[in-house]
């Protein structure tokens, strides 16, 4: 069934708030002071990031589950090679549609990394380190180098959109022949595809590979009263928009030509 622009907004806002609860709430756990989770490490966080993305796949798919702004170009950039026009039955590829996408995306992004801060509110301001309460927000480089950073985005997220497009032409076949539709057993899929970025590819730069992932926290962590919590970073903020677009971009255009 077709669906609306407002659908398509409400679908990825709904998924990025997820995304954002359980990914940031993972980090929150993992780096704050006196939490269950205290001290348990960078596996954990893959973990929990992965099956953040999970659970915000399974919730957008009406809109088709971009929940970040990376996926949304690289189809674009797919479509302007094979010719497709359309995100989702109803819904065109275009300048409105595209920014509708991007808007619950970081719409999204922001609610989840607030309800985030209300759960773990204690936390934070037992919290002394406001690097730590800085990380649990946005990502940042353990050896700040712009290009370097900047490249490690780019082929992180390359990997993500390139093997999400990948994944569309690997389908179960029925009784008939016909391609099976893998329901959820996809948006898992996607989510063991960023437990694997993650502990592959996520130590130089906490691997965004979202622009609206690490965007709409970052705007958050300056927005709330947050006790302690230093600077935003915003000296830094560029690289994770523009590494995971470009990143996205080339994942798009590489599997109209890698994939058979």
């Amino acid at each position: 069934m077709d669906i609306t622009l407002g659908q398509v907004f409400l679908s990825e806002a709904v998924g990025s708030m997820l995304l954002l609860l359980l990914g940031g709430g993972v980090v929150a756990n993992t780096l704050l002071k006196g939490t269950k989770g205290q001290g348990t490490g960078w596996l954990l966080i893959n973990w929990g990031w992965g099956l953040g993305v999970f659970a915000g796949v399974l919730a957008s798919g009406a809109s088709g589950a971009h929940i970040n702004p990376a996926v949304t170009v690289g189809i674009i950039a797919r479509s302007a090679i094979n010719g497709d026009t359309e995100f989702v039955p109803g819904i065109s590829i275009g300048f409105l549609s595209t920014l509708v996408y991007f808007a619950g995306q970081l719409v999204g992004a922001m609610a989840g990394a607030g309800l985030m801060f209300l759960t773990y509110k204690q936390h934070f301001d037992a919290e002394e380190n406001a690097a730590f309460k800085l990380g649990v927000f946005s990502t940042g480089p353990e050896i700040r180098s712009y290009t370097w950073n900047l490249i490690t985005e780019i082929i992180g997220t390359f990997v993500l959109v390139f093997v999400i497009f990948a994944a569309g032409t690997y389908t179960a076949a029925g009784p008939d022949g016909a391609a099976v539709n893998l329901g959820w057993l996809g948006a898992l899929g996607v989510g063991l595809l960023v437990v694997s970025i993650g502990i592959s590819l996520g130590g130089p730069t906490g691997y965004a590979i979202n622009p609206t992932r690490d965007l709409g926290p970052r705007i958050m962590h300056a927005l709330l009263p947050i006790k302690g919590k230093g600077t935003s970073d915003w000296g830094y903020s560029w690289v994770p928009i523009v590494g995971p677009l470009i990143g996205g971009v080339l994942g798009g255009i590489c599997s109209t030509f890698l994939l058979v």
